[in-house]
């Protein structure tokens, strides 16, 4: 259930942090073509929220046993300015996989 959690914090916090990018980008682009200047706030946020993620991200990585590949994608996505909503996906299938196997391995059906 640990890796579940893991998974659940990273997937809580990876399609904010692509809304915040997505916002940002647009606030980068107002500021430069008007007078509205929304980047000092928006940079904290996205900020803040990306550093959560990649929290998140080395723990999900720690717990899940993540290939490397698996793990820098992760990564990548988190980087990429729709990336976060691809990660949310995966990461919904993948904590719904690791509860079945926590409750297979706790009735004893499997051991993993």
């Amino acid at each position: 259930m640990k890796t579940a959690s893991a998974l659940r914090r990273l997937r809580l916090v990876s399609a904010p942090e692509a809304v915040s990018f997505l916002l940002l980008l647009v606030c980068s682009v107002l500021k430069r073509t008007t007078d509205f200047n929304a980047v000092p706030v928006m940079g904290m946020i996205h900020g803040i929220l990306f550093v959560l993620y990649v929290i998140f991200w080395a723990d999900a990585w720690n717990r899940a046993k993540w290939s490397f590949g698996t793990a820098a994608l992760y990564f990548v996505l988190s980087v990429l300015p729709t990336g976060g909503f691809f990660a949310d996906r995966k990461l919904k299938r993948e904590a719904e996989n690791a509860v079945i196997a926590s409750r297979a391995r706790q009735e004893g059906i499997v051991n993993a």
